[in-house]
């Protein structure tokens, strides 16, 4: 059922592309990618084994692997990717930028109109699902404003994680305030970030605001 709804997204995505005039679009398949074996395989720092990280072992590895056999292939001068996953947009801008030539530059965050970022995963929930998931991240967005007068930071975002979990009955992997720059744990409001990463009918979901 996700691998048909994964195909169907492809094809919408395609089609949209080509409504926006799009000359190109490279649709490579596994061989073409993994066209060598690395002799030293790639790892993250301990320091950036946080928020995804953390609980998908690996799976960054991966993200920086596909993306630097595929920038090693193409040479693009510019990668867009969007600020939604803050973590990993961080990890292959700082691994890119170091290594090639190619400038790896934010797209923002589209949201609906009822402040959820778009993303391909929601069509994989069930309408209830995506009320739910909504309403979730407006109260985020309103909890994110007040933490300007909030003196026990830590506190107040750990209790805010018990409540969300309880009120919208949903699984809180993580709910944390981090340096947008350096992405290290903060008890300032300033140039941060709340990461979030939740699961709504064992679908994953993640945001910042």
């Amino acid at each position: 059922m996700i691998l048909q709804n994964i195909l169907e997204i492809k094809k919408k995505d395609l089609s949209i592309l080509k409504r926006l005039n799009v000359d190109f679009v490279y649709l490579p398949n596994a061989k073409d990618i993994y066209d060598y074996k690395r002799t030293k395989k790639i790892k993250l720092k301990n320091k950036d084994k946080i928020l995804c990280a953390k609980y998908r072992t690996g799976h960054f590895e991966g993200v920086l692997d596909v993306m630097d056999r595929l920038v090693n292939k193409i040479s693009p001068k510019y990668v867009f990717m969007g600020l939604k996953d803050f973590q990993q947009l961080f990890l292959v801008k700082n691994y890119i930028e170091k290594k090639y030539k190619s400038r790896v530059l934010p797209c923002k965050t589209v949201r609906n109109s009822n402040k959820l970022a778009l993303s391909s995963r929601n069509l994989l929930l069930k309408k209830s699902a995506l009320s739910k998931a909504e309403k979730l991240i407006q109260n985020l967005i309103n909890f994110k404003k007040s933490l300007s007068r909030v003196k026990d930071l830590k506190k107040d975002i750990y209790n805010q994680k018990i409540k969300l979990s309880q009120l919208y009955n949903v699984n809180i992997e993580y709910l944390e305030l981090r340096n947008e720059k350096n992405l290290k744990a903060t008890n300032k409001t300033r140039n941060s970030k709340l990461f979030i990463a939740f699961y709504l009918d064992k679908i994953r979901l993640i945001d910042n605001i």
